[in-house]
């Protein structure tokens, strides 16, 4: 019987909590090639130069991360959908659920009944007809099964916009450009005046602003000041938590949940019950200590749930978001 993704990330969670007790990610993990020999591929160590040099630093994990990698191998694959038949329509919601109504309940309600999946009038209440609709077509396409058409069921079934113009992307600096801590500007970061301007609701103060749909990042002095503002990779589902967090944990090195990417430079900033998320360089592949992702992909969303930085980027985070700096999610 096939499980569902959210049902193999549980039990994989649990499994990988396990060997954290037990103290694996310390010594390195063990990965068996296609060969069927075994060998140890050590945590790269993190470095001001490449963060990616291969060496045994002191790794510690106190959580397992809600970061994942290889999203093919969870099934989440919109290729092949059927051709729309009607005009298309998008949502404007983040999520549409049970009880909600109007517009973008009848473009759920159309979307479904292209692909088969709801046979009802599309009157624009979501019903326990539509709830059902809904619960079949997650399961059928090995979604995350819980009634919610957030980000992920929404880009299967077409019905997700366009996200590109709302990332909030700069030219690139001048070379040898720094912000205003002089620390060295990545392709997608900028400072001070040349930074575009916060958000709404950015709250105040001393902390870190990161905006969803911009996926953008600001760090910002006590005085309102931007230091320094940058692109991430961001969730590629709808479980960042939108208001005021605070750094509760940090890691030189961590591990993702299913144990293939290593973390460097984890900065946690919210727990859920599948895992923590946080700030992070780009992820490595545990088995060659190769990238996930390139700089050119900074600004879409690839992760899922933490927020991947370029390697300048991470390492001026590292030094500004200490423990218990405040986190304003937008």
């Amino acid at each position: 019987m096939s499980k569902s993704v959210g049902q193999r990330r549980r039990e994989f969670g649990l499994a990988v909590a396990t060997i954290v007790v037990l103290g694996a990610a310390v010594v390195g993990v063990w990965i068996t090639g296609n060969s069927g020999t075994s060998k140890a591929i050590a945590p790269p160590v993190v470095t001001s130069a490449s963060l990616a040099v291969a060496s045994v630093p002191d790794v510690t994990t106190f959580d397992i991360e809600f970061e994942l990698t290889d999203l093919d191998d969870e099934g989440i694959d919109v290729d092949g959908e059927p051709a729309r038949v009607d005009s298309g329509c998008t949502i404007e919601a983040l999520s549409v659920r049970r009880g909600a109504s109007g517009d973008d309940v009848a473009c759920l309600q159309n979307a479904l009944a292209d692909v088969g999946y709801y046979a009802g009038t599309a009157d624009g209440e979501f019903n326990d007809a539509t709830l059902r609709s809904v619960l079949d077509y997650q399961t059928a396409k090995d979604l995350f099964v819980d009634g919610v058409v957030g980000r992920q069921s929404a880009i299967a079934l077409n019905i997700w916009p366009d996200e590109e113009p709302l990332v909030t992307r700069t030219p690139p600096p001048a070379p040898g450009a720094t912000d205003l801590w002089g620390v060295a500007l990545s392709p997608v970061a900028s400072a001070g005046s040349d930074a575009p301007p916060l958000p709404d609701n950015a709250g105040s103060g001393r902390r870190v602003v990161y905006d969803r749909a911009g996926q953008r990042v600001w760090a910002v002095r006590s005085d309102g000041f931007i230091i320094r503002s940058w692109l991430v990779s961001g969730s590629a589902y709808q479980n960042e938590v939108p208001g005021t967090h605070e750094v509760y944990s940090r890691s030189e090195m961590s591990t993702a949940w299913n144990s293939k990417a290593w973390l460097p430079q984890m900065i946690r900033w919210l727990k859920t019950e599948r895992g923590a998320i946080g700030f992070h360089a780009i992820p490595l592949h545990v088995e060659d200590n190769s990238p996930y992702q390139g700089d050119a992909e900074l600004g879409s969303r690839l992760s899922g749930g933490c927020q991947r930085q370029h390697n300048l980027d991470s390492e001026f985070m590292w030094a500004f978001a200490t423990l218990g700096t405040k986190v304003v999610v937008t």
